[in-house]
């Protein structure tokens, strides 16, 4: 899976080309990351059958055909399924007991044990899903203007959203 995570990044700009081809521009900001080894990141997405193409403002741009974009979509809304999947059922975040998604991964809500989770760390997981969500929005074709994702915390005793963050926006 490292590999599609070079692939999915937040803040991409997805276009699509005819019905051929799919490209999906990745930001130099991005790329200028510490943690991003250029040469590691095209090499990758190269293995994967993709033409990475280096622009001049310091962006790839990735050039795939449209089953591999399809592919990659699905890869995509598997990992963002066992993601779920295993936030919801491993010890480490023992307050969320449940996570549902809208159909286009712009809206989440956290169901948790309200004081376990006040008394905890658990709330990092928003981060995760405020990503996920905006990869998987951009992936889908979404524009980069419009990119939101709204997470809401829900009581599992009483059903009342006690806490809501729109992501990005809220983490700026």
């Amino acid at each position: 899976m490292k590999k599609l995570l070079f692939l999915v990044v937040p803040f991409l700009f997805l276009v699509a080309c005819g019905d051929e081809d799919v490209e999906i521009k990745i930001p130099a900001t991005f790329l200028e990351s510490e943690m991003t080894d250029l040469d590691e990141t095209i090499a990758s997405a190269e293995e994967e059958g993709i033409e990475v193409t280096q622009n001049d403002d310091g962006s790839l741009t990735y050039t795939m055909s449209k089953s591999k974009h399809d592919e990659m979509m699905d890869e995509l809304k598997t990992e963002l399924d066992n993601t779920i999947a295993e936030m919801t059922s491993s010890d480490e975040a023992s307050s969320i007991r449940d996570v549902k998604i809208d159909k286009t991964y712009s809206e989440f809500t956290m169901i948790v044990d309200r004081e376990a989770y006040e008394n905890s760390f658990d709330g990092f997981a928003i981060y995760g899903l405020g990503m996920y969500g905006v990869m998987y929005q951009v992936f889908d074709g979404s524009n980069a203007d419009d990119q939101q994702v709204t997470i809401n915390v829900e009581d599992e005793a009483t059903g009342e959203v006690f806490h809501t963050v729109n992501y990005p926006e809220d983490m700026e």
